[in-house]
């Protein structure tokens, strides 16, 4: 009985809805499934003490909201509600980086780009903000992330992007691991989430390497750049191992592909050599940088190389990630369901996948209510359990439904 999940002292803010864009659809069934889960368990613990749930709506077979986003053959689009949000609590999900998706302008195909997708999720807002009780953005992959400073004459995209969703009506926004979270003081009045999937990463690591031995002398995380530290330390802390980093020196004189240019790449740390080493970062873009990473630490000698990464997109393909596995530069690439994987990606014998379905669900249950997800942001001492219960050699592959 998942009793941290029944929250006996307080009803839901309003009735409950997922509204998800036709991009994050599998996500959001999954979550919608969990949550039915959660409250069918809720219900049955109250009847049990004899308590009871007054709350129409609480325990639904759905909690999925009806609607679509048509377009006309100019290109344009509308949001187009299938039943009333007044009075509701409604989430919004969007996938911003599903490529996978087209739609007919003059005649011609084109895929979906994130432009496309933000602009249907302000649809959606302009649909059902005005007679809704509160509107939460929840974009794990947050739009426009990686442009999150100003260097010389640019744009602040991701800036204007929360600013506007906030002046549209969003209350709360919640990502994952987003590029740099300062960016949230572009709306300082507003609520602003940002959930890492290190606890996923490390239960997906374990679930697939049972012989995997957690310390100093066999286990190692490597941040593959200065980004990346903040993340390399929080997971290298918990796990009582040693860290270390690379930093890239690049060509500032020359742009290719929007960027300066990697010459090489510095390695700081003590020694890999006979040892697993974690590298961990926010996305795989290209995976070039990745890939080097990855076969410096071969190269010196890392026994086995295991990329954990909470965002896989693989612009590039994955060609190039076939070919250093041949090589036997990398082992395995560990990314969550968060955003789009290609069915090619999921067939790949070097791919696992972090399910983050039941974790955000848990996330999205626990606001609807209104109480704390001050353990949820910060998940050590569930972390330390799970490290614990696997030295002792205990089964962990029911262990999500005890913690």
């Amino acid at each position: 009985m998942a009793n941290h999940y029944v929250f006996k002292d307080c009803l839901p803010v309003a009735p409950l809805k997922l509204a998800a864009l036709d991009g994050c659809r599998e996500l959001a069934s999954l979550v919608n499934d969990h949550i039915v889960s959660f409250r069918r368990q809720d219900m049955e613990e109250l009847i049990e003490r004899k308590e009871d749930l007054n709350y129409r709506g609480y325990h639904v077979d759905s909690y999925l909201l009806n609607f679509t986003c048509p377009r006309f053959g100019s290109g344009e689009a509308k949001a187009i509600l299938g039943e009333s949000v007044r009075g509701t609590d409604i989430f919004a999900m969007v996938d911003v980086t599903n490529h996978s998706l087209t739609y007919k302008m003059f005649g011609n195909i084109n895929h979906m780009s994130p432009d496309d997708h933000f602009e249907n999720l302000k649809r959606l807002i302009g649909a059902t903000a005005a007679t809704c009780h509160r509107l939460t953005v929840v974009m794990p992959f947050l739009y426009e992330g990686r442009q999150h400073k100003r260097n010389s004459r640019e744009s602040l995209d991701c800036a204007m992007a929360l600013e506007e969703l906030v002046a549209m009506g969003a209350k709360n926004i919640i990502t994952f691991d987003a590029h740099d979270p300062r960016v949230q003081n572009a709306v300082p009045l507003n609520c602003f989430d940002n959930f890492m999937p290190t606890y996923q990463f490390i239960k997906t690591l374990l679930q697939h390497e049972p012989d995997l031995n957690i310390d100093k002398e066999h286990l190692m995380v490597i941040s593959p750049d200065e980004g990346a530290m903040d993340r390399a330390v929080y997971l290298a802390n918990n796990l009582s191992v040693d860290m270390g980093m690379f930093y890239k020196r690049r060509d500032y004189s020359k742009v290719v592909g929007g960027r300066n240019p990697i010459v090489a790449h510095e390695f700081l740390g003590s020694s890999v050599e006979g040892k697993t080493v974690l590298i961990i970062d926010d996305m795989i873009s290209s995976g070039e940088s990745m890939l080097d990473t990855a076969k410096e630490l071969k190269e010196r000698k890392a026994k086995k190389v295991i990329i954990c990464c909470t965002f896989g997109l693989f612009t590039n393909g994955l060609d190039k990630f076939d070919e250093f596995y041949k090589k036997e530069y990398i082992d395995y690439v560990i990314t969550t369901n968060l955003t789009y994987r290609p069915k090619e990606l999921l067939e790949r014998e070097w791919y696992w996948e972090a399910d983050m379905s039941r974790f955000l669900a848990a996330i999205i249950n626990s606001l609807n209510h209104d109480v704390s997800i001050e353990r949820t942001l910060t998940p050590t001492e569930k972390l330390q359990r799970l490290i614990q219960s696997y030295r002792a050699h205990e089964g962990i592959r029911d262990l999500e439904a005890r913690l």
